[in-house]
């Protein structure tokens, strides 16, 4: 008789809590859509949509409970030590709560956009849910099958979200860009992953990294195809040509959730593979070099000449991939801890921008020219002054989280002899200053094209503007805590040290 494995299910906790949230949001839109009263009053696709945004973000608080505890806790644990394929550990959980609060927040802002531009499906809360158990998977993973599956988890509800406002061409044309170049890149890396199975006999990391051998030109080129099937996703140049077209086509709250989850999923990926599986690599080191070099300088000269927001937004989130990327090459524990850093600061900025974007939906239309910006400060002035709040903290000025950010990453570089980077990221920062103050300056110095009614901000995206623009002038000043009571644990420097110490085994 087979014995029963062990398992850990705490170690599935998080993925748990968004796969049945999924399902229930599914059951829940069928139920709900054949009730005509509850609680006497009439039932409406307004409301359902509402309440299945609640429970989206209920199970998705489950799940940053869930993987918060474990980080607390400093415990690490195999779903099956028997075949151990996912590890919830101090890294994994950190990251994985990061992505369950995007996700949330993502979930919020949907909810009068939805509406606005007359897409309110239920089906909507479901998809994001199984993007982020497939984000979640694809984080714990410790095994290439595991890893693999996080990855088409991720990528396929995202296809669909990229195309859910159907009835728009572009929408459409995103969707199937994002899909057919997101299909290629995972053939390219399942390739990658099977010719390192076939130089190590085993999907396991610590398999893979007991038999690697730079030498071996089966391991060498699945080395290759992994980090290129990764580049995709982060969007490093030159695999970022999907990026501006599936952040322009997509509907505006798509792209808020996809600009920073998939981001955080796939660099947190790249780093356990490092630390895991291929070890210091010289050779990896050089090839990131020469990616954050051509991110960084492609990203931002780009964006100096687009007229659409969210194509400016696509070529910015390029460009803060090249900046992460800096971080790598130093292969250092601080040049790791300020990548865990950047990315949970980046999550609050690029979130937060977006979010205006989707504020400013009206009518069935989305703001996105850069023209329409003009003259907003009188007609929207505390959205205005929001957007400059995230613009400039993205742009890296003093007084930000992005700076602070910004900081940590070139200091890092500069303690590892990495001048050059340096130099070239720190240029190209001050070519970001035109791009980003050109919005504030539409905003606040220009006359209005157009004269258009003035609308409140709905409570949703009231509430994660407002946590976006807390978060981003807080860690500004205090990035590792600093003041009394609860505010003096948000100590985020020290959970992202803490974090990679543990990963690394230091």
């Amino acid at each position: 008789m087979t014995p029963v494995p062990d398992l850990n299910l705490t170690v599935v906790a998080p993925i748990g809590f968004t796969g049945i949230g999924a399902m229930v949001v599914l059951m829940g839109e069928v139920f709900l859509s054949r009730t005509k009263t509850f609680l006497g009053r009439k039932v409406t696709e307004v409301w359902i949509g509402s309440v299945l945004a609640l429970v989206s973000m209920a199970f998705l608080s489950l799940a940053l409970y869930a993987a918060w505890m474990t980080f607390a806790s400093g415990e690490a644990g195999v779903f099956n030590p028997d075949h151990p394929m996912l590890q919830l550990d101090s890294f994994s959980a950190l990251i994985t709560a990061a992505i369950a609060l995007a996700s949330l927040l993502s979930c919020a802002l949907a909810i009068t956009y939805l509406v606005e531009l007359r897409i309110n499906h239920g089906e909507f809360y479901a998809l994001v849910l199984l993007s982020t158990s497939g984000m979640m998977l694809m984080v714990a993973a410790v095994d290439f099958l595991a890893m693999f599956l996080g990855l088409e988890l991720m990528s396929i509800p995202i296809y669909v979200l990229a195309g859910f406002d159907r009835r728009k061409l572009r929408s459409n044309e995103a969707a199937l860009k994002y899909f057919v170049i997101g299909s290629f890149a995972s053939a390219v890396m399942l390739y990658g992953m099977a010719l390192l199975y076939g130089t190590a006999g085993s999907t396991s990391f610590d398999a893979v990294r007991n038999a690697f051998d730079l030498a071996n030109p089966m391991a060498g080129i699945g080395l290759g195809l992994v980090v290129v099937g990764l580049a995709f996703k982060i969007s490093a140049v030159p695999f970022h040509q999907w990026t501006p077209d599936v952040y322009e086509g997509a509907p505006s709250v798509v792209t808020a959730f996809m600009s920073v989850t998939v981001k955080l999923a796939a660099f947190a990926t790249l780093m356990r593979l490092i630390a895991l599986a291929f070890g210091s690599v010289p050779a990896l080191l050089n090839v990131l070099w020469l990616l954050a070099a051509l991110t960084i300088v492609v990203g931002n000269v780009m964006a100096v000449i687009q007229d659409n927001v969210k194509r400016l937004l696509a070529y910015s989130s390029i460009a803060h991939a090249g900046y992460v990327l800096i971080g790598f090459v130093t292969g250092t524990i601080e040049g790791y801890s300020a990548v865990i850093f950047y990315l949970f600061i980046y999550l609050f900025m690029n979130l937060g921008a977006f979010g205006v974007v989707v504020a400013l939906a009206q009518g069935g239309q989305e703001c996105e020219k850069i023209a329409s910006f003009a003259g907003l400060a009188r007609r929207r002035p505390a959205l205005s002054a929001l957007m400059t709040v995230f613009m400039v903290s993205l742009a890296g000025i003093p007084g930000t989280a992005g700076f602070i950010a910004k900081f940590w990453i070139f200091a890092a570089a500069v303690k590892s002899d990495i001048i050059g980077l340096t130099i070239l990221g720190v240029l190209m920062s001050v070519v970001s200053l035109y791009y980003y103050l050109r919005i504030p300056v539409m905003m606040y110095m220009q006359e209005p094209s157009e004269e258009s009614e003035s609308h409140e901000i709905p409570t949703g995206e009231a509430v994660v503007l407002g946590i976006c623009v807390v978060a981003v002038l807080f860690f500004g000043i205090f990035p590792n805590g600093g003041l009394a009571g609860p505010f003096a644990e948000l100590q985020v420097l020290d959970w992202a040290r803490d974090s990679v110490m543990f990963l690394f085994g230091t």
